[in-house]
């Protein structure tokens, strides 16, 4: 399962997610922010996870970098009473690490689903 090729397409890359049991969901439902810049983000509303958390058997919750990782904890951790694990971003922006490297660290997930 985890060794098919990437999906082409959205619609088929959301197949193989929930073919996965992976849910995808923004730390971050809206703010003010100037281009990509992470650092230029003001006025955040964070999304309710509690929705997602209740309806779903979620045994895991990673955060794609460092800024997820502070907003997570900042407004929805404490809230819902559960941690996550940071990983590497995947962003472009994040050009100290190679394909591989971050390939290797979001393995983690691999071992974290309940599949």
């Amino acid at each position: 399962m985890f060794e098919e090729p990437v999906p082409e397409n959205i619609e088929k890359k959301k197949q193989l997610l929930l073919n996965c049991g992976i849910a995808l969901w923004d730390v971050i439902g809206s703010c003010d922010i100037t281009g990509s810049s992470d650092s230029s983000i003001k006025n955040v509303i964070p999304n309710d996870l509690s929705a997602i958390l209740d309806a779903c058997s979620i045994t895991a919750i990673y955060t794609n970098g460092k800024t997820a990782e502070k907003y997570y904890n900042k407004y929805i951790g404490n809230k819902i009473g559960r941690n996550s694990v940071c990983l590497p971003s995947t962003s472009p922006a994040n050009a100290a690490w190679s394909l591989e490297r971050l390939i290797n660290e979001w393995n983690i997930i691999k071992t974290g689903l309940q599949v």
